[in-house]
């Protein structure tokens, strides 16, 4: 930790408020260079068995057609590893030069064949030279020493035959499969991560050898983002050659929760102008992955030219450690409060009971009450179009100031100025009003309400380099230790919806990682116009974006996550089929982690996050774990779904499904 704290000194990235992306050597992969001038590569990662040599060329070829620029393909042991030729030769015999990059766990050996037939090889430095048994170890310097040496000898054969190949490699971390040696030194945090890749670039380093990219991935987005930004510092500090980066969010999932979830990853380096290759991980085909890329990579083409946002000479936030910024109670905001999610309404006149569905509040007639999901939002914002019936206890409305000063009651609707409206009112509400800026105006909000405990802002910029120019802004509020809450407000012209889950996962989700934000707007002021029907289908992905944002972000748990890998050919099951099957049984309980693994290899450590785990150990077998043990082994796959209820029943966790 001390030495954590000492890297503050040094920065992570090249500016925290201009647009810059990190220069890093150039990494030459076949025909593809990763790092330098060059644009960011899109990569992804096949799930055909690796035997399967038609089956994985056919699966390539839709890859690289859906823009992939890189693939990966397992090599789990020396025969697979030798059948990289034969993939190859059939993929170079139809005209596709895409380089292909063999994908090593646990077995030294079938790297060093793959790294004579392929372009570039990945070794996991938690499990290239180590037999993970969660064993806690008390090492003398010494004798940590003899380990490294260990680790020498059986790493220097790789090494040669990838300088004899011009083979390219990317050393990269896996948050959950740190080693025991690393996990007993170190501990389960971003600092060993750091460490157990520095480990294999000091001996690289030793042989001259630097083909290299890195990666430091994590299905926590927190982690994730802590740990890249300290091997840079660590990069720097160590005097090493400035490696080209790999991001990834491993076990990111399927559909909205996967995408949002590496954008808010992804997203906030990206921002910061880290990250040379992408690969976004869904639990669905490789195909759907590199377009996911592409947008996320896409926003940075022209974002040089973004207007001028002022240096942060002093960073008060440690971008190394999850600190949340101090801030008051107001209402059930800020202080020890989880962020809010508030969701525009305000398109939609003469609402009705119906279109609240769309915010996750349901009302039942012949029962004359209400129910609420796990996505029933706080507040709905309504503008100049007032709701005309009684709310359900769990939502207030926002109005706009210009409409809530008419009303004959007050108390149960809240109201929203403009900074010149603030400025000259005087009635306002006793508990809870909202005042909304752009980050140009933070200076004059912070002394108009600096002394104020029944205000919240909301937060919004027009630049087109967001993220950092609302970091910007709450820097300005922490150095003036103004800690009034702060709910930070996006919004996008008309596009698809990835896009919008994407771009308000980067711009809010970066933020809420550094523990900036005390909840989250989607506005609708940007959309064209709509019918009914449009725009509330638009308000309801706006809802689900906000909730799924501050769960990706690891800031308020409202829904079930599954922690489940993208597969690959090592997979024992179909991961689509079975995530589905066990996300239909289980996705009512709140705040509950599930890891649904293909195999060992994405075991107890890839979910090291989850609270249960279902992981694929043979041929129709299942084993189950709470948390890193191993509970029950060899379930049939046929009741292992059953079984995994049973265990989250017996820990007390289990609650029945309601229907609405």
């Amino acid at each position: 930790m001390e030495s954590i704290i000492k890297s503050l000194d040094s920065h992570y990235c090249n500016s925290l408020t201009s647009y810059s992306r990190r220069k890093t050597i150039p990494v030459k992969i076949g025909d593809v260079i990763i790092g330098g001038d060059n644009p960011i590569v899109v990569q992804s990662m096949t799930t055909v068995d690796t035997m399967d040599t038609q089956g994985s060329v056919d699966q390539c070829i839709r890859m690289i057609q859906s823009g992939c620029e890189l693939i990966r393909i397992t090599a789990p042991s020396i025969k697979e590893a030798e059948n990289l030729r034969n993939i190859k030769a059939e993929l170079r015999k139809l005209g596709y030069i895409t380089p292909l990059v063999a994908d090593i766990h646990f077995t030294p050996n079938a790297a060093e064949v793959a790294a004579g037939i392929v372009e570039k090889v990945r070794i996991n430095p938690g499990n290239y030279a180590d037999k993970k048994k969660f064993e806690v170890i008390e090492y003398t310097d010494a004798s940590y020493q003899d380990e490294l040496e260990r680790i020498r000898e059986r790493f220097l054969p790789l090494i040669k035959i990838c300088k004899e190949n011009g083979t390219a490699m990317r050393i990269g971390t896996n948050h959950g499969s740190l080693s025991d040696r690393i996990m007993s030194r170190y501990g389960d945090t971003p600092l060993g991560m750091v460490e157990s890749a520095l480990e294999f670039l000091r001996i690289c380093a030793d042989e001259n050898y630097h083909e290299i990219v890195i990666s430091m991935k994590s299905s926590n987005t927190q982690v994730m983002v802590q740990a890249y930004r300290l091997l840079v510092q660590k990069l720097d500090e160590g005097g090493f050659k400035p490696y080209p980066l790999h991001l990834g969010v491993t076990e990111a999932g399927e559909a909205e929760d996967g995408r949002i979830k590496s954008a808010v990853g992804i997203g906030t380096l990206l921002e910061d102008g880290l990250g040379d290759t992408v690969r976004v991980s869904l639990t669905e085909d490789p195909e759907f992955e590199a377009p996911v890329a592409k947008s996320l990579i896409d926003r940075y083409t022209q974002r040089s030219s973004h207007a001028v946002i002022s240096e942060i000479t002093d960073y008060p936030i440690n971008p190394f450690e999850y600190t949340k910024r101090k801030s008051q109670e107001v209402f059930n905001f800020g202080d020890h409060n989880v962020p809010r999610v508030i969701t525009d309404i305000s398109r939609i006149d003469r609402i009705t009971e119906k279109e609240m569905k769309a915010v996750g509040h349901f009302y039942l007639p012949e029962l004359d009450k209400w129910k609420m999901n796990d996505q029933g939002c706080d507040f709905v914002y309504s503008g100049i179009n007032p709701i005309p019936f009684m709310l359900p206890n769990g939502m207030k409305e926002i109005q706009n100031v210009s409409v809530w000063v008419h009303l004959k009651d007050q108390k149960n609707k809240y109201p929203l100025f403009s900074l010149d409206e603030y400025k000259a009112f005087q009635n306002f509400h006793s508990e809870l009003n909202f005042l909304e800026i752009t980050d140009g105006q933070i200076e004059e909000a912070i002394e108009v309400v600096q002394d104020r405990k029944d205000t919240v802002l909301i937060l919004k910029t027009e630049n087109t380099h967001a993220m950092p120019a609302l970091r910007r802004a709450f820097v300005k509020l922490i150095q003036a230790d103004c800690r009034i809450p702060v709910t930070v407000k996006v919004s996008y012209p008309d596009q698809a919806a990835d896009q919008t889950m994407l771009y308000a996962a980067t711009d809010v989700g970066g933020l809420l990682v550094d523990g900036l934000g005390d909840g989250i707007m989607l506005s609708l002021e940007k959309e064209g116009f709509h019918t009914r029907e449009n725009v509330t289908e638009q308000i309801k992905l706006h809802n689900s974006v906000g909730f799924g944002v501050l769960q990706a972000a690891r800031t308020r748990m409202s829904k079930t996550e599954y922690i489940s890998c993208p597969s690959c050919g090592r997979t024992l099951f179909d991961l689509q089929e079975t995530t589905a099957m066990i996300r239909k049984r289980t996705d009512h309980l709140k705040g509950v982690k599930i890891g649904i693994m293909g195999c060992i290899v994405n075991g107890p450590g890839e979910m090291a996050d989850a609270d249960y785990g279902y992981v694929g150990s043979g041929k129709g077998k299942i084993t189950l774990y709470k948390g890193k043990e191993v509970v029950k082994r060899s379930v049939p796959s046929e009741k292992a779904v059953d079984e995994l209820i049973n265990i989250i029943r017996e820990d007390g966790m289990w609650i029945e499904q309601e229907s609405i």
